[in-house]
């Protein structure tokens, strides 16, 4: 079995040998862009498909992307690079935003989205091409041969490097992605139908229902035709279903089905939750029954499981194709929108104060640059100055005891505790004043903070006279305040802290 394995380490690998036959097969299978003309038109008639597309897209426009430069395991902010003033203005006709906002719409319609990008070497600029209207022609040696753009029988060809392909993964298909809407087909068939029957019934024919009219006395043809043009005249429709029965008398039947025999509303809210849920929108944020604590649970799992692989996708596909353009190590990313647990943010950082320093905790944490005071782990030095102090002490008393036993032998009139006393009145107006500066100290920070509340670049507080643990706690409590009230609940908090410490 050894030698088996190392005989396979040996050999060269080949190149993957079934791309040519995928190519060829594909060479047959041209895609049937009516059919993916149609999804936009479902998107235009479907109110649930057009609310899922347009959350989906909106909300992923509104994060921003950041180019990161690799150093080792380190990930460092390029600032202005090219492809971040490339996405700010991608053509002269179209804006950052509209430009995600019509990828990622195209993405969960047709499952594929296209970027054209023109220039001469690195681009210029990006033109998001409408997906029924791009074929893609296989090819057996390069797998893809190029694309092409067909527009009122004008077929113009693309090159590979100058189209980038977004897709979703389709277990069909080689080349093309599959799309939510495809999943969720029926279910907005249905959708549609009810909508159609619903506007049928109260539209045009007046909400009048279907039935039978039976005329118990016999009359002529003449008569009988009469009276079928006149009540069609009055009560009929183009969509009513009437029937006429001679015998006597005139009498009416209803044989249609109400709104309350076919359940409507639940059968429409029935479609509405699962196409939304296909799309991967919960029906949370939608729900009139919704609370808030609902309503915030279903927005943190649309942004953690809905929004944030998408943008995924697309920050891996721009690396790939996109950054290669310009040198360098780098990557394309979105901002993490996801939500974190304050609690258990807070708790993290504590756990990691005995084995990091203070600057490594805010260059992991809060991405804040080091500090002339923040080489040592938190608290470190306060532990030193504990631990001498405690050496001290018991050094002290040693020598005390040492000198009780000798005044002991020498008689009463030694002065050892009057000294005791006197070192004991001065340590207790030090501990006082190292209180007293740290409180004035947390209330300068506190006015400090609240004048600048709300700008966004604020100038860093100077700590001087706080414990470092205590001044950590503030600064990751302040980060995660959202309001002037709870910042003053974290300077409170920490005037308690010292309090009980002291």
């Amino acid at each position: 079995m050894l030698q088996k394995f190392s005989a396979l380490i040996g050999r060269r690998l080949r190149p993957a040998p079934h791309v040519a036959a995928v190519a060829r097969h594909n060479d047959f299978h041209w895609p049937n862009l009516a059919e993916t003309h149609n999804h936009s038109l479902v998107y235009q008639q479907s109110p649930w498909v057009y609310v899922a597309v347009n959350r989906i897209a909106e909300a992923a426009a509104l994060v921003p992307l950041r180019v990161l430069r690799l150093d080792g395991e380190r990930r460092v902010e390029v600032r202005r690079h090219p492809l971040e003033r490339l996405l700010n203005a991608p053509n002269p006709f179209l804006s950052r935003f509209e430009l995600i906002e019509q990828t990622v719409g195209a993405l969960e319609l047709t499952g594929s989205a296209y970027w054209f990008l023109a220039g001469d070497g690195a681009p210029v600029e990006i033109w998001p091409l409408r997906p029924d209207r791009v074929s893609i022609v296989p090819d057996p040696a390069r797998y893809i041969k190029g694309y092409v753009y067909e527009l009122d029988g004008l077929r113009i060809p693309l090159e590979p490097a100058e189209v980038v392909h977004f897709k979703r993964w389709n277990p069909a298909n080689d080349y093309y992605g599959l799309s939510a809407l495809e999943a969720a087909r029926l279910a907005v068939a249905s959708d549609r139908a009810m909508a159609e029957w619903n506007r049928n019934t109260f539209g045009r024919d007046n909400g009048v229902p279907a039935g039978i009219v039976h005329i118990r006395e016999l009359v002529s043809d003449a008569d009988f035709e009469r009276i079928k043009r006149e009540w069609r005249q009055s009560y009929g429709g183009p969509q009513r279903r009437t029937a006429f029965l001679r015998g006597g008398g005139i009498e009416w039947q209803n044989i249609g089905l109400n709104h309350n025999d076919l359940d409507f509303l639940k059968g429409r809210q029935a479609h509405r939750e699962e196409i939304l849920n296909i799309f991967g929108v919960p029906v949370g944020l939608f729900s009139e029954n919704a609370t808030e604590a609902n309503a915030k649970v279903a927005e943190r799992l649309f942004i953690e499981r809905t929004l944030w692989p998408k943008l995924v996708r697309i920050a891996q596909k721009i690396t790939q194709e996109l950054l290669p353009f310009w040198p360098g190590d780098t990557v394309a990313e979105f901002d993490d929108i996801r939500p974190t647990d304050t609690q258990a943010r807070l708790d993290d950082i504590r756990a990691a104060y005995p084995v990091l320093s203070i600057n490594e905790i805010r260059a992991r944490y809060y991405q804040l640059p080091p500090v002339a005071w923040g080489a040592l782990p938190v608290g470190a030095e306060k532990r030193n100055t504990e631990a001498q102090r405690l050496g001290d002490t018991e050094e002290k008393a040693e020598f005390n005891a040492k000198g009780q036993r000798s005044k002991d032998a020498e008689g009463p009139d030694a002065d050892g505790a009057g000294q005791d006393k006197q070192s004991t009145q001065n340590s207790e107006p030090a501990t006082f004043n190292s209180t007293k500066a740290a409180l004035d100290e947390i209330a300068r920070w506190e006015r400090f903070t609240l004048k600048r509340w709300g700008r966004e670049h604020r100038r860093a507080f100077e700590v001087r006279a706080l414990p470092d643990a205590i001044a950590l706690e503030i600064s990751a409590g302040l980060l995660a305040a959202d309001s002037e009230a709870a910042a003053r609940d974290v300077f409170q908090t920490a005037r308690e802290t010292l309090t009980v410490q002291e």
